[in-house]
């Protein structure tokens, strides 16, 4: 891909300081899932300023923004997340974040600036026929907003027909999106197994049932899940991130402790691998004598775009920077995104937006990165495809 000019409207652009300094405001006063309570009021009151109806308190701190234009039942959710990452921030700048061990270090600032913007130019000029739902989203990061808004009767209470989001990408040039149709972000899980030996001495092992060996074999046999029991054309990951056991040299520990985590981008895969590792801990352990006690937790569901919001997304993307810019076939994502909740719910699409290269601070580094800072230079072009998703989707033409 090689990014050309960019079709930013106008308007949008003429807020790009405005823009500017709200991202960069949020962003040095990060706040983590289900306490995002400034972040929630700035939304809010930014969405009144430009006369949208607010609902507030939906997820606790969640907001959602709507604006109705004639009599059209059609409808459209646009969604952008608000929390921030329980990590420290490195960077020097003047906007780097003033809370130690909190910081935007994925770019929900940009995503909720970008978002807010949208609103205010479809509130100004109006070109459109329906309803229009701007959903400000808490805890992506781990708790799962995405599913407490759903369960909390987000499409219920604010119907759509279909809805979209969008997550910026430092590897990707300024000026390109990336999508796919169908499974594209992984499905997460985690878990926690317990090994029940019997401690001893160290110097007398046969008097004891030892769990760190028992440990040792069940990580690995726990790999032969993704290479003996799931198809090679399935991927999927299985890490065991973290070993705990004993507190001396010379004392075999009663108890050791796996953690980690469960990728798959199908739920079937998902239940493959949860199922593959709760019967071989349990049976490696009772062949040693040991028990096994599993704690395995089904997160974030696979993110599957729809394919008509698919083509739809891409095409109005293409409109902006060129169909030679926009990859339709992106490759699959090991992470995981919430807004998975909310494609299980209504038909929609999630697409990834270029930020990687120029800025002042942005495109240096990934996600979840002590370093990383969103690139200002995307907000106007965030902006804009969000807006032209309404008119796209509920212009008079188009109704």
């Amino acid at each position: 891909m090689k990014p050309g000019p960019m079709k930013i409207d106008p308007l949008i652009q003429s807020w790009h300081a405005e823009m500017t300094a709200v991202r960069r405001d949020i962003h040095a006063h990060p706040e983590l899932g289900f306490e995002e309570e400034r972040t929630s009021a700035i939304v809010a009151e930014k969405l009144r300023e430009y006369g949208c109806e607010v609902t507030t308190g939906i997820a606790k701190t969640g907001v959602v923004g709507t604006i109705r234009v004639g009599n059209s039942p059609n409808s459209i959710g646009l969604r952008a997340d608000m929390d921030c990452l329980p990590m420290h921030e490195t960077n020097t700048f003047a906007h780097a974040s003033k809370y130690p061990g909190r910081m935007h270090g994925c770019g929900h600032d940009g995503h909720t600036a970008m978002l807010l913007t949208a609103a205010r130019y479809l509130s100004e000029t109006r070109k459109f026929q329906g309803t229009v739902h701007f959903i400000f989203q808490p805890a992506e990061e781990g708790p799962g907003g995405g599913r407490v808004m759903v369960e909390e009767g987000l499409f219920q209470k604010f119907p759509c027909d279909s809805v979209f989001g969008m997550h910026n990408r430092p590897s990707l040039p300024v000026g390109t999106f990336q999508i796919r149709s169908g499974p594209m972000m992984a499905g997460a899980g985690s878990f926690d197994i317990t090994i029940k030996g019997k401690g001893t001495h160290g110097a007398r092992p046969e008097s004891g049932i030892d769990p760190v060996v028992v440990a040792a074999h069940i990580v690995t046999a726990a790999q032969t899940i993704r290479s003996r029991t799931l198809s090679p054309h399935d991927p999927a990951v299985l890490s065991i991130t973290q070993v705990h056991a004993g507190d001396a040299y010379n004392v075999i520990p009663e108890t050791a402790v796996l953690r980690g985590t469960i990728r798959a981008f199908r739920q079937e895969v998902m239940d493959a691998q949860m199922q593959g590792l709760a019967r071989i801990a349990t049976q490696v352990a009772a062949a040693y004598g040991a028990m096994a006690h599993c704690d395995i937790r089904q997160g974030y569901p696979p993110l599957v775009n729809h394919a008509a919001e698919t083509a739809f997304i891409a095409d109005v993307a293409a409109t902006l920077v060129g169909e030679e810019n926009v990859n339709r076939n992106g490759a699959l994502v090991m992470g995981s995104e919430d807004f998975s909740y909310m494609l299980n719910a209504v038909p929609g699409a999630f697409i990834l937006t270029g930020q990687g290269g120029s800025g002042d601070h942005g495109g240096s580094c990934e996600v979840h990165n002590p370093g990383y800072d969103f690139n200002d230079e995307v907000l106007p072009l965030g902006a804009t495809l969000f807006a032209r998703l309404v008119e796209a989707k509920l212009g008079t033409a188009a109704s």
